[in-house]
């Protein structure tokens, strides 16, 4: 499929996991992508893989609103229009609420959710003369708690219902936004899970198709709602979860 074919795609968080997967999905349906990311050579060993003339590789910490800023206006000079910002950008803390510091709650808020609104009110206004789309990487950790992750599922609640929000206020500008809401995903994020056995089995036992998603799965969902495919859906938070929010929690009867 060739969907975005003239249309420039700004993904934040693109250095690897599902940020890399979108834009490798995003570049092979014809899109210029912007590669955003705080780690340069991540980010330039797979800005290196997609075609030069359509790929911009760009620096920015997202919860710093004046790089986010910049980086709108960077692509768009670039490019000369944006058609569709993915926010995925983000960090992990958890803990014990006791033992959990300012330094960790902020630095969650500050790129799980501040970088999702500063990218998105600097996007808005290319955004509306091309009728765009945002789509923000939220998670099942966005719709219901876990254990000893009060600082990741409060800014990624917050997501969530920042989308419905946004969907509201700028359905009429002809802007979408939606997100998605991944479960345990194979990422560098979650490298030390992987690793785990014994967590991978519990896990598994939860997930309904039995194994964890895959980046490029999430990234394939991302692309459907930013693409005229999705031309009627906005302030969805799309579970990509392997069946994990089917459930009511009840264990299994056999």
């Amino acid at each position: 499929m060739k969907r975005f074919e003239g249309k420039v795609v700004i993904v934040t968080g693109a250095a690897s996991g599902i940020g890399e997967a979108t834009a490798r999905r995003f570049s092979s349906e014809g899109a210029c992508v912007a590669l955003v990311d705080r780690n340069e050579m991540p980010l330039a060993d797979v800005s290196k893989d997609l075609p030069a003339q359509f790929t911009l590789s760009h620096l920015a910490d997202v919860s710093d609103s004046e790089a986010v800023d910049a980086m709108v206006t960077t692509v768009v000079k670039r490019f000369g229009r944006l058609d569709v910002l993915v926010n995925n950008a983000g960090v992990y803390e958890g803990g014990d609420l006791a033992e959990i510091t300012n330094e960790q709650w902020r630095k969650v808020m500050a790129t799980d959710l501040d970088g999702v609104f500063f990218g998105c009110r600097a996007a808005l206004p290319h955004l509306e003369k091309t009728s765009g789309s945002i789509v923000n990487t939220a998670s099942v950790s966005g719709t219901g708690g876990d254990w000893a992750t009060s600082p990741y599922n409060a800014a990624k609640g917050a997501v969530v219902n920042l989308t419905r929000s946004l969907a509201l206020d700028l359905g009429k500008k002809g802007v979408r936004v939606n997100s998605v809401c991944p479960s345990l995903t194979r990422t560098g994020l979650t490298a030390d899970m992987m690793q785990d056995e014994e967590l991978l089995a519990k896990f598994r036992e939860r997930i309904p198709l039995g194994r964890v998603c895959e980046p490029h799965e999430v990234a394939a969902v991302i692309a459907f709602l930013a693409s005229d495919d999705a031309s009627f859906v906005t302030g969805a938070n799309v579970a990509v979860d392997g069946g994990v929010s089917a459930s009511n929690g009840q264990p299994p009867l056999a």
